[in-house]
């Protein structure tokens, strides 16, 4: 599905350059559930960034699909990223103004969907992941396990192949946890290729493959 070959990653300001992936070189297939693991600052989310279209490396090759998509413009990996990539992450990214049901199908918007098949996809999809009776709550009643349920909901509206899921578990407590998880090992098992980063090993078990990054360097 995606391949990366001595992928770096540099950030440079004020005179100072900080090289934050170090030739990363990883190959996903579709259908694995990829784990990455790591300390604070080892470029876990740098990386995810970079597979998910949402940052480009400073060098290397980058090929997803078998489209080298390392030069793209910021809107050409836009579009791919919004048609073929579901992101779900830590902190949630709900947007407050909006109920549960529309920030569900907000990127079905960006795609050009009409409104009748954004609600009747949106509803679908609440229903999957056990929240259909929140569809016109606002965010701020939500709890974080439910939360992240419309997350994940959300990244799956336009029926991505890819998940990329940044901490999921991370702002909640251990049973909502491995709820989120027995959610993402459900999508994994109906044939959606995940990468998760984490920082809890027990949540690594249904990972197909386990890396570790240290010091911008991958180890399987």
């Amino acid at each position: 599905m995606l391949r990366l070959e001595d992928v770096k990653k540099t950030y440079r300001g004020h005179g100072v350059s900080t090289e934050v992936l170090k030739g990363i070189s990883l190959t996903i297939k579709q259908g694995e559930f990829v784990c990455l693991v790591g300390r604070s600052g080892s470029g876990k989310t740098t990386l995810l960034n970079i597979i998910g279209l949402m940052d480009a490396a400073t060098g290397g090759r980058y090929y997803f699909q078998e489209q080298e998509v390392t030069a793209l413009s910021q809107n050409a990996r836009a579009a791919i990223r919004n048609r073929e990539v579901g992101y779900v992450f830590q902190a949630f990214h709900l947007i407050s103004e909006l109920n549960v049901l529309d920030n569900v199908t907000l990127p079905m918007g960006y795609g050009g969907a009409c409104a009748a098949k954004r609600r009747q996809r949106g509803n679908e999809l609440l229903a999957l992941v056990g929240m259909a009776h929140r569809a016109k709550y606002p965010p701020a009643e939500l709890s974080g396990g439910e939360k992240q349920r419309v997350a994940i909901a959300r990244a799956l509206a336009n029926e991505p192949r890819l998940i990329l899921a940044d901490e999921p578990t991370g702002n909640l407590d251990s049973q909502n946890a491995w709820e989120i998880m027995g959610i993402l090992k459900k999508l994994h098992q109906e044939g959606i290729t995940i990468v998760m980063v984490t920082h809890n090993m027990e949540l690594t078990g249904g990972c197909t493959a386990l890396y570790t990054l240290d010091d911008g360097r991958l180890v399987k």
